[in-house]
């Protein structure tokens, strides 16, 4: 038992490096020594546990699909209030993007490979399909301005993409408070609120 423990402790070791390495240098540049170097293994050593380049991806994507699905599952349930069940996952997501290197791995490598990503499947076409579907509900049942769904989407993807570069700049606007603001006001004007950003009065 202690040595699958090793073995699985290992494993989350290799992954957790080449996140790192994916989302800094993207599936072209990244390496497996590159990987083996983070996690002070020889290469014959990563090799034991992941193969190829593409397997390691492959994992990372697939990792971050059923963290996805999980997300999903805990926000959209019966009864939830679409227009809410889409705040709660964008803002989710949003924040796990900062947090989480393997999903910003994934994010990176559907973008690379998308060969691959459809293979896992999809992880952001599943979201995308997702958040679309909420969007739709939401103004059906919700009274959400009626904007083209594929539209709003397509503006909350490019942003979240955005919140990655802007997380690395000069954090003086970068708050955890300021962040949750900027998407709250974008939420609120895609849902055609007016008066601004809910909950901001005071700050």
């Amino acid at each position: 038992m202690a040595k699958q423990e090793r073995a699985l402790r290992t494993r989350e070791k290799v992954l957790d490096a080449a996140a790192e390495e994916f989302a800094a240098q993207g599936y072209a540049k990244a390496t497996l020594n590159d990987v083996a170097r983070r996690t002070g293994m020889t290469k014959g050593a990563l090799y034991g546990h992941f193969p190829s380049k593409e397997i390691l991806a492959a994992t990372l994507l697939a990792q971050s699909r059923v963290a996805w699905e999980e997300m999903r599952r805990a926000r959209d349930v019966p009864g939830a209030a679409p227009r809410a069940v889409l705040e709660e996952l964008v803002l989710e997501l949003a924040q796990r993007l900062r947090s989480d290197i393997r999903l910003r791995a994934a994010l990176r490598l559907a973008n690379d490979l998308p060969c691959l990503a459809r293979a896992a499947p999809d992880l952001f076409d599943d979201v995308r399909r997702h958040l679309v579907g909420l969007v739709r509900r939401a103004q059906q049942e919700d009274g959400m301005a009626p904007y083209p769904p594929d539209l709003v989407v397509e503006l909350l993807l490019t942003s979240l993409h955005g919140t990655l570069h802007a997380s690395q700049c000069d954090d003086r606007y970068g708050s955890t408070p300021t962040r949750e603001a900027v998407w709250r006001l974008l939420l609120d004007a895609l849902a055609g609120d007016r008066g601004g950003c809910r909950g901001l009065a005071g700050r």
